[in-house]
């Protein structure tokens, strides 16, 4: 079965740094990332060829440690070969953090995002495009 773009999730819990100091941590991160975009999945689905475009977005529940760069690699680790076929695939990655008391209000959020909004933090929300270009239209 061909996967519909775009492809949102939730991911409950504190992301994990690549450079996590525990290598079970990122590995417990990633298939924790892999298990909450089934949800957003049809079953025995076909990893994409198609380009991909990557928005992430993290709430802390407390002012973040860590740089918000460095939790993107093992989200893009978790989703290939099960979204998409290679990690080269991915062209665009838009990633921001939204600590506590800086959350500015979205113009149209999707339910997914509504639901990352008013969830109990921390959470990462998680959306795919095969559109790569959409957010410089």
């Amino acid at each position: 079965m061909e996967l519909e773009f775009p492809i949102e999730f939730v991911v409950n819990g504190t992301a994990v740094s690549l450079q996590a100091k525990r290598r079970a941590s990122v590995d417990q991160w990633k298939d924790r990332v892999k298990e909450h975009s089934r949800v957003a999945l049809p079953e025995a689905h076909f990893a994409t060829e198609e380009p991909i475009a990557v928005t992430l977005y993290y709430f802390p529940d407390t002012e973040m440690q860590g740089d918000v760069d460095n939790i993107v690699k093992p989200v893009l680790d978790a989703l290939c070969r099960h979204i998409y076929v290679d990690d080269r695939q991915v062209e665009r990655v838009s990633v921001q953090k939204f600590e506590p008391g800086r959350v500015f209000q979205f113009g149209a959020p999707s339910s997914t995002l509504e639901t990352a909004l008013s969830g109990r933090k921390p959470l990462l929300y998680v959306r795919l495009s095969n559109d790569v270009s959409e957010e410089l239209k």
